[in-house]
Protein backbone atom coordinates (compact mmCIF):
# COMPACT_ATOMS: atom_id res chain seq x y z
CA UNK A 1 0.00 0.00 0.00
CA UNK A 2 1.34 3.45 -0.82
CA UNK A 3 1.10 6.65 1.22
CA UNK A 4 -0.41 8.89 -1.44
CA UNK A 5 -2.82 11.42 0.12
CA UNK A 6 -2.12 10.07 3.62
CA UNK A 7 -1.75 13.31 5.55
CA UNK A 8 -2.91 12.24 9.03
CA UNK A 9 -1.15 9.28 10.59
CA UNK A 10 -1.54 8.37 14.26
CA UNK A 11 1.36 7.27 16.44
CA UNK A 12 -0.84 4.82 18.31
CA UNK A 13 -0.71 4.12 22.04
CA UNK A 14 -0.48 0.49 23.09
CA UNK A 15 -3.63 -0.50 25.00
CA UNK A 16 -2.99 -2.44 28.20
CA UNK A 17 -5.43 -4.25 30.47
CA UNK A 18 -5.59 -3.59 34.21
CA UNK A 19 -2.57 -5.87 34.71
CA UNK A 20 -0.62 -3.83 32.11
CA UNK A 21 -0.58 -6.59 29.53
CA UNK A 22 -1.44 -5.94 25.87
CA UNK A 23 -5.21 -6.09 25.50
CA UNK A 24 -6.30 -7.28 22.05
CA UNK A 25 -9.93 -6.26 22.55
CA UNK A 26 -8.95 -2.74 23.56
CA UNK A 27 -6.52 -2.62 20.64
CA UNK A 28 -9.30 -3.49 18.21
CA UNK A 29 -11.62 -0.90 19.75
CA UNK A 30 -8.92 1.79 19.60
CA UNK A 31 -8.08 1.07 15.97
CA UNK A 32 -11.73 1.27 14.95
CA UNK A 33 -12.07 4.54 16.89
CA UNK A 34 -9.06 6.04 15.12
CA UNK A 35 -10.13 4.93 11.65
CA UNK A 36 -13.60 6.33 12.26
CA UNK A 37 -12.15 9.73 13.17
CA UNK A 38 -9.80 10.61 10.36
CA UNK A 39 -6.70 8.48 10.86
CA UNK A 40 -5.34 7.46 7.45
CA UNK A 41 -2.34 5.44 8.63
CA UNK A 42 -1.00 3.92 11.84
CA UNK A 43 2.38 3.88 13.54
CA UNK A 44 2.49 0.86 15.84
CA UNK A 45 5.15 0.09 18.42
CA UNK A 46 6.69 3.55 18.39
CA UNK A 47 7.54 5.94 21.22
CA UNK A 48 3.88 6.71 21.95
CA UNK A 49 3.29 2.96 21.85
CA UNK A 50 5.78 2.53 24.72
CA UNK A 51 8.11 0.40 22.63
CA UNK A 52 11.00 0.74 25.12
CA UNK A 53 8.97 -1.20 27.69
CA UNK A 54 7.71 -3.91 25.33
CA UNK A 55 9.53 -7.21 24.90
CA UNK A 56 10.28 -8.40 21.37
CA UNK A 57 7.56 -11.04 21.75
CA UNK A 58 5.06 -8.35 22.77
CA UNK A 59 6.08 -6.11 19.88
CA UNK A 60 5.62 -8.87 17.33
CA UNK A 61 2.23 -9.75 18.83
CA UNK A 62 1.14 -6.08 18.80
CA UNK A 63 2.24 -5.54 15.21
CA UNK A 64 0.65 -8.80 14.03
CA UNK A 65 -2.69 -8.11 15.74
CA UNK A 66 -2.74 -4.55 14.41
CA UNK A 67 -2.23 -5.82 10.86
CA UNK A 68 -4.99 -8.40 11.31
CA UNK A 69 -7.46 -5.81 12.64
CA UNK A 70 -6.66 -3.18 10.02
CA UNK A 71 -6.86 -5.79 7.24
CA UNK A 72 -5.39 -3.52 4.58
CA UNK A 73 -7.65 -0.53 5.16
CA UNK A 74 -4.80 1.93 5.85
CA UNK A 75 -0.99 1.80 5.72
CA UNK A 76 0.78 0.47 8.82
CA UNK A 77 4.28 1.52 9.84
CA UNK A 78 5.96 -0.54 12.55
CA UNK A 79 8.57 0.86 14.89
CA UNK A 80 11.66 -1.34 14.56
CA UNK A 81 14.55 0.99 15.35
CA UNK A 82 17.11 0.84 18.15
CA UNK A 83 20.66 2.02 18.77
CA UNK A 84 22.02 -1.39 17.70
CA UNK A 85 22.27 -1.69 13.92
CA UNK A 86 22.50 -5.48 13.80
CA UNK A 87 19.58 -5.90 16.22
CA UNK A 88 17.48 -3.43 14.23
CA UNK A 89 18.15 -5.33 11.01
CA UNK A 90 17.22 -8.61 12.70
CA UNK A 91 13.98 -7.26 14.17
CA UNK A 92 13.02 -5.47 10.96
CA UNK A 93 13.45 -8.76 9.07
CA UNK A 94 11.05 -10.45 11.51
CA UNK A 95 8.51 -7.65 11.11
CA UNK A 96 8.85 -7.81 7.31
CA UNK A 97 7.37 -11.31 7.45
CA UNK A 98 4.11 -9.99 8.97
CA UNK A 99 1.49 -9.55 6.26
CA UNK A 100 0.12 -6.02 6.06
CA UNK A 101 3.12 -4.02 7.29
CA UNK A 102 4.04 -1.33 4.79
CA UNK A 103 7.18 0.26 6.26
CA UNK A 104 9.49 0.39 9.25
CA UNK A 105 9.94 3.51 11.37
CA UNK A 106 13.60 3.60 12.40
CA UNK A 107 14.81 6.10 14.95
CA UNK A 108 18.18 7.86 14.76
CA UNK A 109 20.38 5.87 17.17
CA UNK A 110 20.17 7.17 20.73
CA UNK A 111 22.83 7.07 23.48
CA UNK A 112 25.67 5.97 21.15
CA UNK A 113 25.82 9.50 19.63
CA UNK A 114 26.90 8.55 16.09
CA UNK A 115 28.13 11.25 13.72
CA UNK A 116 26.46 11.93 10.38
CA UNK A 117 28.57 9.32 8.57
CA UNK A 118 27.58 6.76 11.18
CA UNK A 119 23.91 7.62 10.69
CA UNK A 120 24.24 7.13 6.94
CA UNK A 121 25.90 3.75 7.45
CA UNK A 122 23.27 2.69 10.02
CA UNK A 123 20.25 3.57 7.88
CA UNK A 124 21.78 2.26 4.68
CA UNK A 125 22.44 -1.13 6.27
CA UNK A 126 18.87 -1.36 7.60
CA UNK A 127 17.32 -0.22 4.32
CA UNK A 128 19.41 -2.69 2.32
CA UNK A 129 19.01 -5.69 4.64
CA UNK A 130 15.83 -5.24 6.72
CA UNK A 131 13.28 -6.20 4.08
CA UNK A 132 10.96 -3.21 4.53
CA UNK A 133 10.86 0.35 3.22
CA UNK A 134 12.30 2.64 5.88
CA UNK A 135 10.97 5.91 7.30
CA UNK A 136 13.62 7.78 9.29
CA UNK A 137 12.62 9.11 12.72
CA UNK A 138 14.66 12.23 13.47
CA UNK A 139 13.89 13.37 17.02
CA UNK A 140 16.91 15.04 18.63
CA UNK A 141 15.00 15.84 21.82
CA UNK A 142 14.93 12.13 22.63
CA UNK A 143 18.09 10.79 21.02
CA UNK A 144 20.45 13.75 21.73
CA UNK A 145 21.96 13.83 18.21
CA UNK A 146 20.23 15.38 15.20
CA UNK A 147 20.32 14.10 11.65
CA UNK A 148 21.37 17.02 9.47
CA UNK A 149 19.36 18.05 6.42
CA UNK A 150 22.18 17.06 4.06
CA UNK A 151 22.34 13.62 5.70
CA UNK A 152 18.61 13.10 5.16
CA UNK A 153 18.97 14.19 1.54
CA UNK A 154 21.81 11.73 1.02
CA UNK A 155 19.77 8.89 2.50
CA UNK A 156 16.73 9.91 0.45
CA UNK A 157 18.62 8.75 -2.64
CA UNK A 158 18.27 5.16 -1.37
CA UNK A 159 15.10 3.74 -2.97
CA UNK A 160 14.35 1.74 0.19
CA UNK A 161 14.31 4.90 2.36
CA UNK A 162 10.95 6.41 1.55
CA UNK A 163 10.44 9.21 4.06
CA UNK A 164 11.10 10.86 7.39
CA UNK A 165 9.26 11.74 10.57
CA UNK A 166 10.98 15.04 11.28
CA UNK A 167 10.92 16.72 14.71
CA UNK A 168 12.94 19.91 14.25
CA UNK A 169 12.54 23.45 12.94
CA UNK A 170 10.25 24.45 10.10
CA UNK A 171 13.29 25.89 8.34
CA UNK A 172 14.82 22.40 8.20
CA UNK A 173 11.46 20.88 7.30
CA UNK A 174 11.15 23.26 4.37
CA UNK A 175 14.65 22.45 3.18
CA UNK A 176 13.76 18.75 3.10
CA UNK A 177 10.56 19.35 1.16
CA UNK A 178 12.38 21.60 -1.32
CA UNK A 179 15.39 19.38 -1.96
CA UNK A 180 14.33 15.76 -1.43
CA UNK A 181 13.01 13.64 -4.31
CA UNK A 182 9.37 14.39 -5.12
CA UNK A 183 8.20 11.00 -3.84
CA UNK A 184 10.11 11.24 -0.53
CA UNK A 185 7.57 11.55 2.30
CA UNK A 186 8.30 14.41 4.71
CA UNK A 187 6.06 14.19 7.78
CA UNK A 188 6.30 16.37 10.84
CA UNK A 189 6.21 14.58 14.17
CA UNK A 190 5.13 17.77 15.94
CA UNK A 191 1.36 18.23 16.22
CA UNK A 192 1.70 22.01 16.52
CA UNK A 193 3.42 22.07 13.11
CA UNK A 194 0.59 20.20 11.37
CA UNK A 195 -0.81 23.10 9.37
CA UNK A 196 2.57 24.68 8.59
CA UNK A 197 3.97 21.34 7.44
CA UNK A 198 1.08 20.77 5.06
CA UNK A 199 1.10 24.34 3.77
CA UNK A 200 4.82 24.24 3.03
CA UNK A 201 4.37 21.11 0.93
CA UNK A 202 5.00 18.29 3.40
CA UNK A 203 3.12 15.01 3.43
CA UNK A 204 1.36 15.79 6.70
CA UNK A 205 1.72 14.83 10.36
CA UNK A 206 2.39 11.74 12.42
CA UNK A 207 0.23 12.72 15.33
CA UNK A 208 -0.56 11.96 18.95
CA UNK A 209 -3.38 14.51 19.21
CA UNK A 210 -5.34 12.63 16.54
CA UNK A 211 -6.27 10.09 19.22
CA UNK A 212 -8.58 12.79 20.58
CA UNK A 213 -8.91 15.42 17.83
CA UNK A 214 -8.89 13.39 14.65
CA UNK A 215 -12.08 14.96 13.33
CA UNK A 216 -10.80 18.49 13.85
CA UNK A 217 -7.42 17.71 12.27
CA UNK A 218 -9.16 16.11 9.30
CA UNK A 219 -11.35 19.19 8.88
CA UNK A 220 -8.24 21.37 9.05
CA UNK A 221 -6.53 19.44 6.24
CA UNK A 222 -9.74 19.45 4.21
CA UNK A 223 -9.83 23.23 4.54
CA UNK A 224 -6.26 23.40 3.26
CA UNK A 225 -7.22 21.23 0.29
CA UNK A 226 -10.02 23.61 -0.68
CA UNK A 227 -7.87 26.71 -0.21
CA UNK A 228 -9.74 27.90 2.88
CA UNK A 229 -6.63 28.85 4.83
CA UNK A 230 -8.51 31.07 7.29
CA UNK A 231 -10.59 28.13 8.48
CA UNK A 232 -7.56 25.85 8.61
CA UNK A 233 -5.65 28.44 10.64
CA UNK A 234 -8.55 28.76 13.09
CA UNK A 235 -8.47 25.00 13.67
CA UNK A 236 -4.71 25.05 14.27
CA UNK A 237 -4.92 27.99 16.69
CA UNK A 238 -7.65 26.25 18.66
CA UNK A 239 -5.86 22.91 18.69
CA UNK A 240 -2.33 24.07 19.52
CA UNK A 241 -2.78 24.56 23.29
CA UNK A 242 -4.61 21.24 23.48
CA UNK A 243 -1.82 19.55 21.55
CA UNK A 244 0.69 21.05 23.98
CA UNK A 245 -1.35 19.82 26.94
CA UNK A 246 -1.08 16.26 25.63
CA UNK A 247 2.68 16.60 26.20
CA UNK A 248 2.47 18.48 29.51
CA UNK A 249 3.64 15.32 31.29
CA UNK A 250 5.75 12.46 29.95
CA UNK A 251 4.02 10.90 26.95
CA UNK A 252 1.88 8.87 26.61
CA UNK A 253 0.42 9.43 30.09
CA UNK A 254 -1.71 12.47 29.11
CA UNK A 255 -3.18 10.95 25.94
CA UNK A 256 -3.85 7.65 27.72
CA UNK A 257 -5.62 9.54 30.53
CA UNK A 258 -7.71 11.45 27.98
CA UNK A 259 -8.71 8.29 26.11
CA UNK A 260 -9.64 6.49 29.33
CA UNK A 261 -11.70 9.50 30.43
CA UNK A 262 -13.51 9.62 27.09
CA UNK A 263 -14.57 5.97 27.37
CA UNK A 264 -11.88 4.53 25.10
CA UNK A 265 -9.98 2.38 27.64
CA UNK A 266 -6.28 1.91 26.98
CA UNK A 267 -4.96 1.34 30.50
CA UNK A 268 -2.12 3.11 32.26
CA UNK A 269 1.42 3.54 30.96
CA UNK A 270 4.16 1.22 32.13
CA UNK A 271 6.98 2.41 34.35
CA UNK A 272 9.10 4.48 34.16
CA UNK A 273 6.18 6.60 32.87
CA UNK A 274 3.73 7.33 35.66
CA UNK A 275 -0.02 7.75 35.25
CA UNK A 276 -1.34 11.23 35.94
CA UNK A 277 -2.46 12.18 39.44
CA UNK A 278 -6.07 13.22 40.04
CA UNK A 279 -5.05 16.88 40.05
CA UNK A 280 -2.99 16.50 36.88
CA UNK A 281 -5.96 14.84 35.19
CA UNK A 282 -8.26 17.69 36.28
CA UNK A 283 -5.93 20.29 34.79
CA UNK A 284 -5.52 18.27 31.58
CA UNK A 285 -9.24 17.82 31.01
CA UNK A 286 -9.83 21.51 31.64
CA UNK A 287 -7.32 22.49 28.96
CA UNK A 288 -8.60 19.84 26.55
CA UNK A 289 -12.16 21.02 27.23
CA UNK A 290 -13.40 17.48 27.76
CA UNK A 291 -15.86 16.49 30.46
Amino acid sequence: MNFENVDLMTAMVTPFDDQQQIDDARLSSLIEHLLAHGTQGLIVGGTTGEAPTLSETEKLHLITKTAEIVAGRVPIVAGTGSNNTAATIDFTKKVSEIKGIDAALVVVPYYNKPNQAGMIAHFTAIADQGGLPVIIYNIPGRVVVKMAVNTVLELAKNPNIIGIKQCASMEEFGALVENAPADFLVYTGEDAQSLAAKEIGGAGVISVASHVYGDEMTAMFQAVATGDIATAAKYQRDLTPKMSALFSYPSPSPVKAALNHLGQPVGEPRLPILPLTVEQERQLYQTLNIK
